[in-house]
């Protein structure tokens, strides 16, 4: 089954905890602090592997997450790193976060890579906390939460010349002339259900990548019929083979409602070169009319080539035509490994306290937010660091100022703390 298009969810790692521990050797009853710091959660990355061409080994499975760190040790020993977990998808995947709708990367190249998720940060072990006041530090540090997103994954189809028309144009049986591709093919509309690659030989040293895309009708821009589904995959085209049924009772209006549909989705769709091609001239009634069509493409000063997919008639001329147009054209500019993503600069310090309910306050703000997650609330160390914290970053000022009282409680991500002067 060719997928196109899915959301699914991915998680980094989480940072593993930093250890409070001390030596306790034969003759260093109370040795110094040796806890260990906590491994790296492994990254979440997306990887381009060329020999996929749909997302539809998504279907089954929705949900990925890299490894945790482990935990920090005794005698000073760091817990292991979190294995990254790459996710393959196929070359022409546009990675949008599903929320926001921001565009996070666009991966072309095959082996190219992406961090969507990064892992969090090992927590420090007491190790770290020991000063000349303080040698026996009861401090140490979680491991850095981490960090997950809902994202849409696109499939854009990276063809170098695009086969379009109207449904039963002949797009597919030139594709399986031209190509390696069998692709499903009938005498009714809507055969193409999906997008079909192949490969055409132009020498001996030289190919191409084709596809045909699934028939479009109008208001195909607005989402009728196939259209609006598979539109996208014809922006990754770089030339089109506009194939129009020489059957039809107005070739030329078939010719300009395809190239309208184009421009209404994107309008440097209807500016990529095309060679056009009046399909099934092997049949008596096209023949019967054939002046009378090429006139009128004349009269718009647009050049055709007449050809019989089915009769395998004039097909090669189609091919060499279109790859003409592809040498012709200017090399495409090099891409970045991934698209740079502008945000608003956010300062991570930046706190807001709000009144829930009588005696409940909540504070939002990412840095006071990490540092809850990552204080070991049961040592008493740890909790006098975070509450030096709050005082660094204004927290505490700012709730007294808000009308805090003593007995209040007070919430900071998941923790729940009862305030005391």
């Amino acid at each position: 089954m060719f997928i196109d298009q899915v959301n699914i969810f991915v998680k980094s790692g989480k940072g593993g905890d930093g250890m409070v521990h001390f030596r306790r050797e034969k003759y260093e009853p109370r040795g110094g602090p040796d806890g260990g710091d906590g491994g790296k959660g492994g990254d979440l990355i997306f990887e381009v592997k060329p020999i996929l061409n749909s997302l539809s080994h998504f279907k089954p499975k929705q949900k990925f997450a890299a490894d945790d760190g482990v935990n920090g040790g005794a005698s000073q020993m760091t817990g292991k790193n979190g294995k990254d977990l790459v996710i393959h998808v196929p070359p022409g995947t546009v990675i949008y976060d599903a929320e926001t709708g921001a565009l996070l990367g666009d991966l072309t190249e095959a082996g190219q890579r992406l961090i969507i998720c990064k892992g969090g940060r090992g927590g420090r072990g007491n190790q770290h906390f020991a000063t000349s006041r303080n040698q026996a530090p009861r401090t140490a540090e979680r491991g850095e939460p981490h960090e997950e997103k809902m994202i849409r994954l696109e499939l854009k189809l990276i063809a170098d010349i695009g086969i379009i028309g109207l449904p039963n144009a002949g797009k597919s049986t030139l594709l399986s002339v031209l190509t390696n591709a069998k692709p499903k093919i009938g005498d009714y509309p809507f055969t193409t259900l999906e997008p079909n690659l192949g490969v055409a030989k132009i020498d001996d040293e030289t190919t191409v990548v084709m596809a045909d895309i699934p028939g479009l009708i109008e208001g195909a821009h607005q989402g009728a019929g196939l259209g609006h589904n598979f539109l996208r995959h014809i922006q990754r085209t770089r030339v089109l083979i506009h194939m129009i049924d020489g059957l039809s009772e107005d070739p030329l209006a078939d010719y300009s409602q395809i190239n309208t549909e184009l421009s209404l989705f994107d309008t440097k769709l209807g500016k990529k070169p095309q060679v056009v091609v009046i399909n099934k001239i092997d049949q008596s009634d096209v023949q019967a009319k054939l002046k009378d069509i090429e006139k009128s493409f004349k009269k718009k000063k647009i050049n055709i080539i007449t050809a019989s997919a089915m009769a395998r008639s004039n097909t090669r001329e189609v091919l060499l035509s279109a790859y003409k147009l592809l040498q012709e054209l200017p090399p495409e500019e090099m891409k970045e490994e991934a698209l740079p993503i502008y945000k608003p600069e956010v300062d991570p310090n930046q706190f807001e306290i709000k009144r829930e309910d009588g005696d409940k306050w909540r504070v939002y703000g990412v840095a006071i937010e990490r540092a809850a997650k990552m204080t070991y609330w049961e040592h008493h160390g740890s909790v006098r660091r975070f509450q030096r914290l709050m005082e660094k970053l204004g927290v505490d000022k700012s709730l007294r100022e808000a009308g805090v009282q003593e007995g209040h409680t007070v919430f900071i991500g998941d923790f729940e703390l009862e305030w005391q002067d």
